[in-house]
């Protein structure tokens, strides 16, 4: 037991994992505070899910629209060049966003503006900041920790950060909660200049981009097992997912609270998020993932039924733990099943085409959800988003079954189990 306990954080023996760990810790959390702050503001501001689901909209739509570009400069450029000055161009940004709302200058054009300017910085921080990570551990075999660690890292900041800007919203506003993320990447950017990296020898171009594009759909062609999952995530990533569009709503009208309840809300799902993680490590080898997501689909649906639907906050938050149980699910096992059925030259490709079906849907999805939630209401609205997830479980089953896992595959899926394991 006392080694298990010892190797949960093998990665920190890498100086300069351990870091980025530290900076990435308080900067995640700051980014989430963010989140939650822009979104209230602006519903406190319109009282329109419409305008939060056009703010969602401005945030995230750019990361789709630049991603690519982003993902040509991570593999033609230095990762670290390239991520220093996207951890300074977010501190500008949420510097620029605390001094509009400190110096009462706060419009939601403002706001969409700088949401837009982030999503824009998003699409050339993500393709640097994940790969960055095989470069910070000098020992591979501790890269599945470092990996896992990360990821349980996204989820408690998912947990705390909005819980701590609702705090801060309540008693400080707008402007503080924006102010302490912007403080928050001077610890990012602090562990980046404190490491010692090898020297930066670039890799040669071998093809061109619109080429090895071009390649990845014609493997996702071929490959309908790995389709239909795209297929599956993208009808979610547009129908459901944006389900958090509707949360400020909920906090102000239907519970009759302030920004600590929306704050409260985004936390409770956050850990159902963290559970999901936790459920997924404890799964036995050889478990039918593909199953495993069907269930949890229709977790996830009944969970946004019931929480559409009750107005007594305990039992509400019971609910909204389901869906973040069932949403982190959702797409932690449609990664797991992509890349285990995906041969190691194309992960790459299948990863970029699934993180631009994400970014391109969730937006869109952000944007309708809210108009409809204008015409029926955001109770009604999230329970057509509830049944829509079982529809859409019940309608994928049939593909997903007669996709039975080969030998190959439950092999890869038995390493992928232990590796997510072993950061418990």
């Amino acid at each position: 037991m006392r080694d298990k306990k010892i190797n949960t954080f093998k990665a920190f023996q890498n100086r300069n994992y351990a870091l980025f760990f530290s900076g990435q810790s308080i900067s995640q959390i700051g980014t989430w505070m963010q989140r939650t702050g822009v979104s209230w503001v602006v519903y406190s501001m319109t009282h329109s899910t419409f305008m939060l689901g056009l703010t969602i909209f401005a945030s995230q739509f750019p990361s789709f629209l630049f991603s690519l570009f982003g993902g040509i400069a991570s593999d033609r450029y230095n990762r670290y060049k390239i991520l220093l000055l996207t951890q300074i161009a977010s501190l500008i940004q949420a510097a620029l966003l605390a001094a509009l709302v400190l110096t009462n200058h706060t419009t939601v054009f403002g706001l969409l503006m700088l949401s837009i300017i982030l999503g824009i910085i998003n699409a050339f921080d993500m393709p640097a900041r994940q790969p960055m990570v095989h470069e910070l551990v000098t020992d591979k075999a501790d890269l599945p920790n470092a990996l896992a660690l990360n990821s349980s890292l996204v989820n408690l900041a998912r947990l705390v950060g909005p819980a701590l800007s609702g705090i801060v919203l309540v008693k400080f506003g707008a402007g503080i909660c924006f102010l302490l993320n912007a403080v928050s990447f001077v610890a990012v950017i602090t562990s980046l200049l404190l490491m010692k990296l090898p020297k930066y020898h670039p890799s040669p171009v071998k093809k061109k981009i619109t080429s090895e594009l071009k390649e990845g759909f014609v493997y996702l062609k071929h490959n309908p097992a790995i389709g239909i999952i795209l297929l599956m995530l993208s009808l979610m990533s547009l129908l459901v997912i944006p389900y958090d569009t509707l949360i400020p709503e909920f906090a102000k009208v239907v519970f009759k609270g302030d920004a600590a309840t929306f704050g409260y809300i985004s936390s409770f799902m956050g850990l159902g998020a963290l559970a999901g993680t936790l459920f997924l490590a404890s799964l036995k080898k050889g478990t039918e993932l593909k199953i495993v997501l069907l269930i949890n689909l229709i977790i996830m649906g009944i969970g946004l039924m019931l929480f559409s639907k009750i107005d007594y906050f305990p039992i509400a938050m019971l609910f909204a733990t389901m869906a973040g149980f069932g949403g982190m699910s959702q797409m932690t096992i449609c990664l797991t099943i992509i890349q285990v059925n995906t041969e190691a030259h194309m992960r790459g490709r299948m990863m970029s085409i699934l993180g631009m079906a994400f970014f391109g849907m969730v937006p869109l999805g952000s944007l309708i959800i809210g108009s409809i939630s204008q015409q029926i209401g955001a109770s009604n609205a999230l329970l057509c988003q509830g049944i829509i997830a079982i529809i859409i479980a019940i309608v994928f089953s049939n593909f997903l079954r007669k996709d039975k896992l080969n030998k190959k595959e439950m092999e890869k899926l038995s390493e992928v189990e232990e590796e997510i394991i072993e950061k418990i």
